[in-house]
């Protein structure tokens, strides 16, 4: 509990430390889906490099264990979502007039979110549709390379690639140029989205009104020293927090270093709460199979 309440106080120290000119909405661009059928084969290609080279970098991060088809799926999921660190790739991509077509250019930086922004990401969901447990089902059983992935993916599957793009209208008005992101934006972008799978808020499982009543004593064989300087880093939160507002009154400080400074800070405070808790439901555990076992078995029911 206290975990999700610390989760709480971090969406109030974001808004807190927003400026009300940073959270005055401007106008949300929208895809120009007339943009779509000339776009969607090379979108596809640039999917399909993408699930590679994800997939790729999901398995050296594991090893050496092997991925399994659940986290291709995944991958595969999030691939187009915006809302998704895995599509930052569509933050690269500057949409470019060419006579008669329109090309996919890469940039060196993520660029402001805008119509092209959302043309792309609106192709590569048309693109993978439902398709998202197939591709990740050929991936992971056929393990092919880059082009055997492209082939199957934009000319089998999707067919994304089956015919080549009509020509662009003569009359078909420009995009918006490419404008990137400052670096502190980008990384303050990244922060924020990475707050999702925070440790802190974990799926429960359900325990009886007994086990519940006897959690009261979990925790006790648990090294003193690194509980307390647990229960020091949750008493010195809420300073920290009267500290971040305070300073917000101020405006002595850029307001985007001291958000990432406090996400930073909240999310290292919640990792060690988490593993803190993790670990007193192991020691909880552990009594508990260890007081049954001496018990020994009851006769005419087996116990849980």
């Amino acid at each position: 509990m206290k975990a999700l309440l610390l989760v709480g106080v971090l969406s109030l120290i974001v808004s807190a430390w927003v400026p009300v000119s940073h959270c005055s909405k401007k106008p949300v661009a929208s895809a120009r889906r007339e943009d779509i059928p000339y776009i969607k084969c090379q979108v596809c290609e640039k999917l399909a490099k993408q699930l590679y080279q994800q997939v790729q970098k999901k398995q050296a991060e594991i090893a050496p264990k092997k991925i399994s088809e659940y986290q291709i799926i995944e991958i595969a999921e999030n691939v187009c979502n915006l809302k998704k660190v895995e599509a930052d790739w569509i933050l690269q991509i500057d949409i470019v007039e060419n006579e008669d077509r329109l090309e996919l250019v890469e940039q060196d930086s993520e660029g402001q979110c805008n119509s092209e922004c959302k043309t792309i990401e609106q192709a590569c969901q048309e693109v993978i549709g439902y398709s998202d447990t197939d591709v990740a089902e050929y991936i992971y059983k056929s393990k092919p390379d880059i082009d055997s992935l492209l082939s199957y993916f934009c000319k089998d599957l999707t067919k994304a690639c089956s015919t080549q793009p009509p020509p662009v209208p003569k009359d078909r008005a420009p995009g918006e140029p490419f404008v990137p992101k400052s670096s502190k934006e980008a990384e303050m972008e990244k922060l924020l989205k990475s707050m999702e799978g925070m440790p802190g808020a974990p799926s429960m499982k359900m325990y009886s009104r007994e086990d519940l009543m006897n959690m009261k004593n979990i925790g006790k064989d648990v090294d003193d020293e690194d509980e307390d300087d647990d229960d020091d880093d949750e008493a010195d939160f809420p300073s920290k927090l009267g500290k971040a507002l305070r300073g917000k009154e101020s405006g002595k400080s850029d307001w985007k270093q001291k958000m990432k400074k406090g996400i930073s800070d909240t999310a290292m405070t919640l990792k060690r709460h988490a593993n803190k808790v993790s670990n007193q439901l192991r020691q909880w555990w552990r009594r508990k199979k260890i007081a049954s076992s001496k018990k020994g078995p009851k006769t005419g029911k087996s116990e849980l």
